[in-house]
């Protein structure tokens, strides 16, 4: 349940701290005052796109803050505890929306993702549009009313894997079964690849290593000539050696030593270059001595660069990824070669599966039969409640018209209705009136409602186009419907308002530079003068506030009965 709404910096919203309590709350104003933006303002904490406009004039960022009692939302805990956004039963959820546009989520102080809140937000708080007849239009829309009133989710889970395992096994069978016309071709020419391949010794294969080793060959000669300059100038020329004028200098400093203690460390420190340099003497001659030229290896390597460099051209890839290529290559021979018993196999398993489907298809076939049934009743008795006295609502249900497997089973669902006695029901976009459409769909949205856990239900002016007695019938189904959950509902029918067990006024305040708005919890007299107002327009007489008294007192007799 929704306990409180803190608003900041939000469009016409300066400031605002609302609590909320269970039941029915209304919240009702003038045209214009402001009680939209209270709406935008949940649907934002909730998880809806978010821009630069929202942010109130001169101010830096809009904030939405909501807090949620769990004490009825166990499932809503457990996801909380699964995703490791718990916090002692609570849950806290804040959007912030900068100066510039970008926004931020937090679920109880927890940086969270767009997609994380609305998941959340799902399991919280449902929301009915004033245009939701218009969505109702849909067919997609009524398969998932009608699934939702049956609660065949976990059924068509089940039933919607095996599609998706059915689907990605008969796409492969499909593609090995096309393939198979030119398969003799193809297994020709990758085995002529693989053999192309297979002079590289692809076991052993380094690109690197052989491209290191043909460059050393190839400019052996130069290695020779420098590394035995190189040589005479550390060690082997008695004259200008290093080595030689180390020694001198070493000779000469061990001398001032006698005189000069403090040149000891200098003197240790030459000694020590003297040895690194004769021993990368001695090293440089083993290796000078020790190198060969291989006219043969150097051909060889010239060779093989030239087979790998044109191997990679053909197959456009860099050198070292030529083994990669090669087991791809080999896999996919052996997919061919063997093609025949994967088709035979694959064949088996669509079969399993499309047995398996069908039987889950049917399943989920009979139980929206036996929900559509007792679905249509309740709604078709809702309609007539609603000043539609032949009314009558029915749920078509027919097979699909394909042969193969589909998303959410082979029915086509469909929503009709018949307004007059001896008229044939139709489907809901060719109802003719308007105001008939909204009463239909608000049966709809109320019966369906009934049997859902989501703590919050809100509505949204969707008693728009009804008047009179059955606007009364409407406050009394969606009071009803706040017993085992909370309700908010934005309205401007004085017969709806009475019904709440809490009232909320927006108001409009221009006393200021910018609007803004505020709300307000009406105590049991502004309720009173409220109701009287959405009864009597401008002129508010005795006659008018004695109605209204009746009708709130009226309203809670009957939560006594």
């Amino acid at each position: 349940m929704l306990l409180n709404l803190t608003i900041i910096d939000l469009a016409v919203v300066d400031a605002l701290d609302l609590d909320l309590q269970p039941g029915m709350s209304v919240l009702t104003g003038e045209t214009g005052a402001g009680k939209s933006i209270l709406l935008t303002a949940l649907g934002l904490a909730l998880g809806d796109r978010a821009d630069s406009g929202y942010v109130r004039p001169n101010s830096k960022r809009a904030e939405v803050n909501l807090e949620f009692d769990l004490q009825n939302a166990p499932l809503v805990k457990q996801w909380l505890a699964e995703q490791e956004l718990d916090d002692d039963g609570q849950c806290l959820i804040r959007r912030t929306i900068s100066e510039d546009g970008r926004s931020k989520a937090y679920i109880n102080h927890r940086p969270v993702n767009l997609q994380t809140l609305q998941t959340l937000s799902r399991q919280l708080v449902e929301i009915h549009g004033q245009h939701a007849h218009l969505t109702l239009l849909d067919k997609e829309e009524q398969r998932l009313l009608l699934d939702g009133f049956a609660q065949n989710q976990d059924l068509l889970s089940q039933l919607n894997n095996c599609y998706q395992s059915w689907k990605q096994a008969h796409k492969t069978l499909q593609q090995l079964q096309k393939a198979g016309s030119d398969q003799a071709e193809r297994e020709e020419l990758l085995q002529y690849q693989l053999d192309e391949l297979q002079q590289l010794d692809l076991d052993n294969f380094d690109y690197q290593a052989l491209a290191d080793e043909h460059h050393k060959l190839a400019n052996l000669g130069k290695i020779l000539s420098v590394g035995q300059q190189q040589l005479d100038i550390l060690y082997d020329n008695d004259q200008h050696s290093v080595a030689q004028m180390l020694g001198h200098c070493i000779h000469g400093m061990s001398e001032l030593s006698e005189f000069a203690s403090e040149l000891n460390n200098i003197n240790a420190l030459l000694n020590e270059a003297d040895i690194q340099i004769n021993e990368a003497a001695q090293q440089l001659r083993r290796f000078l001595e020790n190198q060969e030229a291989d006219p043969q290896q150097l051909v060889w390597l010239e060779n093989q660069i030239g087979i790998v460099q044109n191997l990679s051209r053909k197959h456009k890839c860099q050198p070292e990824a030529l083994p990669e290529l090669a087991q791809k290559l080999a896999e996919e021979l052996d997919n061919i070669s063997h093609s025949s018993e994967r088709i035979e196999s694959l064949t088996l398993d669509c079969e399993k599966l499309l047995k398996q489907y069908q039987q889950l298809a049917k399943q989920v076939t009979d139980s929206r039969t036996q929900a559509a049934a007792e679905l249509q009743q309740r709604i078709s008795d809702t309609i007539k409640e609603l000043g539609m006295p032949h009314g009558e609502f029915l749920v078509t249900i027919a097979k699909a018209n394909t042969a193969e497997p589909q998303r959410n089973g082979t029915d086509a669902i469909e929503f009709l209705v018949s307004t007059n006695p001896g008229l044939p029901a139709k489907p809901l976009a060719k109802v003719a009136s308007g105001g008939e459409l909204s009463r239909i769909s608000l049966a709809i949205q109320v019966t369906t409602s009934t049997d859902k856990t989501t703590p919050t239900m809100i509505f949204d002016e969707v008693d728009s186009g009804i008047g009179g007695g059955i606007a009364e019938i409407v406050g009394q189904k969606l009071r009803r419907l706040s017993v085992n959950r909370q309700v908010l509902c934005v309205t401007h029918l004085p017969q709806v308002a009475s019904q709440a067990h809490q009232h909320l006024f927006v108001a409009k305040n221009q006393k200021s530079a910018v609007t803004s708005s505020t709300v307000k919890c009406l105590s049991a007299q502004e309720r009173v003068e409220e109701v009287a107002r959405m009864l009597g327009g401008v002129t508010i007489t005795a006659n008018t506030l004695a109605h209204a008294q009746e009708m709130l007192e009226s309203a809670g007799t009957r939560d006594t009965r």
